[in-house]
């Protein structure tokens, strides 16, 4: 009854999202109202939620007759777990997808319907009935069971390890998906005329803004999942699927960039970075969805590749024909080399640089298998020697540009004296007394001189808050992966019980190997005497074996602090329970990632806030009531 009922809904939703494109092109070629089309935006979007519903009532209800929930679900699943099940597999992610993808639609087609929103809309329905089809026919997860099972595996052991699964995810999905508004402007604005093509960014700014909002902090959530969960103590590995999330970051980060101000004098670099943060969101699904690449973070085979990879390119085709077109552009004056303009520009030219060289090795392995049987191997290396070393460069101009904001060239060096001081004294500093490396070295100066810069902005009161706290975030984050990376150290042993293994200050002694088991599976403890210093503890690192998915899963213990933190992996044990093989790693100033995830988060968010806020403000004709401000999500 429940399947027949989500796959109905899935129908539905086929039915109203396609109904929806043609609606809101009647509403911009002959101007009919926009309230049958907003209607039609909105059924898609019930559609998507009631599907979802569905699904999550039958997992739990244990419905085990519908094929997701027999391949999903469990009785033995806690109930947190149940809920997040609904994103563990391919097929119910994808109504998640599309009840995040139906909400962005349905707010953006609640503003003013002039020509510019209406083909917008048309842009973006037409997305959503290709996800609708995806999902009807061929991810459909109200499929039949047959036999059906009197239990389920439940969903795959490492998504049952971390809280942050019920929170990544859908973040991840509300900045993936937020850039479908940005980019249907874009495509959006040739065809609405002059007014649309002066307009659009304006427009489009404030959803970025929570496209990037949403992204930054599912990235960095994503990274401290991972540290915490898979066992290797680390937080980035350049994995194919965590590329696909930094490339949208990197487009959209530059397009915030060039559209400050309105982006006058910028627009193809408007329109190509636009499109660009949708296009690479619509690749990287291809890459998680298609099994074209191994990932721990992907899901498996499915039949969804060819489609997707047909989707990308009309996407692309679309994108090229519609924002290629040559448009007039008003003469402007030219600019100044040194000035606040040229520099964000620069900015935005590295910040794609660094995309295309990760895109680049992300995509290689998948372009040379067919032309030469083998797949080439790209590894941390390749990154390490392109986006590295431009990343940090980008994070030195981000403490350039603001002295730019004055005229005279002699002001602005002076508000750089104090800031390439401090930079200085910690090049020396760091390098006497450690010598971590260039890169990392390089770093450290760079975000000494943007924090100090910084400093000296909010004394003189000459930067807004938001964008204070977005780069004071890059700054720290850039110091903990500098500091983890380069004076992180590790060591790996067995070790009988009595014994210990050093890692500079930090010991560990094996005290006992403990079994048990609970709920089905089966798990090994071990009991480890950590010193650090004059600090004392116990940690209890373990190994999880889940018969129900022949998986078994590492639980790392982590003792976090703000120096340091002391990270203990269960790598194997004894038949006899008399020896385990411990790794033991310190990871220096790690938190700091963290720290400067949630400070540029903050900062993104209070920048949507203050552009908010100045949209209300702004006057309106006497006698006319209050709006929905233009572009700024109700």
């Amino acid at each position: 009854m429940l399947g027949e009922f989500g796959t109905a809904s899935l129908a539905a939703g086929l039915l109203a999202a396609p109904l929806a494109a043609l609606l809101w092109l009647r509403v911009a070629l002959a101007g009919a109202p926009a309230r049958p089309a907003r209607l039609a935006s909105v059924g898609a979007l019930v559609a998507a939620a009631t599907a979802c519903a569905v699904l999550e009532a039958a997992l739990l209800r244990h419905d085990f007759s519908v094929r997701f929930v027999a391949e999903n679900g469990g009785r033995h699943v806690p109930v947190y777990y149940t809920v997040t099940s609904l994103w563990s597999a391919m097929d119910g992610s994808l109504l998640l997808w599309l009840l995040v993808l139906g909400g962005y639609v349905a707010l953006l087609g609640r503003g003013r319907p002039d020509r510019l929103r209406a083909y917008a809309m048309v842009v973006a329905s037409a997305v959503t009935t290709f996800f609708f089809a995806l999902s009807t026919f061929a991810a459909n997860p109200f499929r039949s069971a047959n036999p059906v099972p009197l239990d389920g595996p439940g969903p795959n052991p490492l998504l049952q390890q971390h809280a942050a699964m019920g929170i990544h995810p859908p973040l991840l999905y509300a900045g993936y998906l937020g850039m479908v508004v940005p980019f249907a402007l874009a495509l959006a604005a040739p065809l609405a005329g002059r007014v649309g093509r002066t307009t659009w960014t304006r427009v489009a700014r404030p959803w970025a803004l929570v496209a990037w909002c949403a992204l930054t902090a599912g990235v960095v959530l994503g990274a401290w999942w991972s540290y915490a969960v898979l066992g290797w103590g680390g937080y980035w590995a350049w994995d194919p699927v965590e590329n696909a999330s930094l490339l949208p970051w990197l487009t959209t980060t530059a397009f915030l960039h060039t559209s400050l101000g309105g982006g006058r004098g910028r627009e193809r670099w408007n329109a190509t970075l636009a499109c660009a943060g949708f296009l690479l969101v619509l690749l990287g699904t291809f890459l998680t969805r298609s099994g074209a690449v191994a990932s721990v973070h992907a899901f498996t085979d499915s039949p969804l590749g060819p489609l997707l990879l047909g989707f990308v390119l009309l996407a692309v085709l679309a994108a090229t024909v519609l924002t290629g077109r040559r448009q007039p552009v008003p003469a402007r004056p030219a600019t100044p080399l040194w000035s606040r303009r040229t520099a964000v520009l620069v900015n935005a030219v590295l910040l794609v640089t660094v995309a295309a060289a990760v895109l680049i090795g992300t995509v290689l392995p998948l372009l040379t298998e067919p032309l030469t049987g083998t797949r080439a191997s790209v590894g941390t290396a390749y990154y390490q020697r392109t986006a590295v070393p431009l990343a940090v460069v980008i994070l030195l101009l981000t403490g350039v540009t603001p002295a730019l904001r004055v005229r005279s060239r002699a002001d602005a060096l002076g508000r750089l004296l104090l800031p390439g001081a401090a930079a200085l004294a910690t090049l020396a500093v760091v390098g006497l007394l450690s010598r971590p490396g260039p890169a990392a070295l390089t770093a450290f100066g760079a975000a000494a001189f943007v924090l100090t810069g910084l400093l000296g902005q909010l004394r003189r009161r000459a930067r807004p808050w938001a964008a204070v706290l977005a780069h004071a975030g890059l700054a720290l984050v850039a110091v903990g992966v500098a500091a983890s990376s380069s004076y992180g150290q590790a060591d790996e042993r067995t070790l009988r019980v009595g014994e210990a293994l050093r890692v500079g200050d930090v010991s560990a002694r094996l005290e006992s190997v403990q079994r048990g088991g609970a709920d089905g599976r089966m798990t090994v403890r071990a009991r480890l005497a950590v010193s650090a210093g004059e600090g004392h503890h116990m940690a209890t690192p373990a190994l999880r074996y889940d018969p129900a998915r022949d998986t078994g899963v590492t639980v790392p213990a982590i003792d976090g602090g703000p120096r340091r933190d002391i990270y203990l992996t269960l790598i194997a044990v004894a038949g006899d329970g008399e020896s385990a093989t411990v790794r033991l790693a310190v990871n220096p100033l790690v938190g700091l990632i963290w720290i400067g995830g949630a400070v540029g988060t903050a900062g993104g968010l209070l920048a949507l806030t203050e552009t908010a806020r100045s949209r209300w403000r702004r006057p309106k004709p006497a006698g006319q009531r209050p709006a929905v401000p233009t572009g700024v999500p109700a």
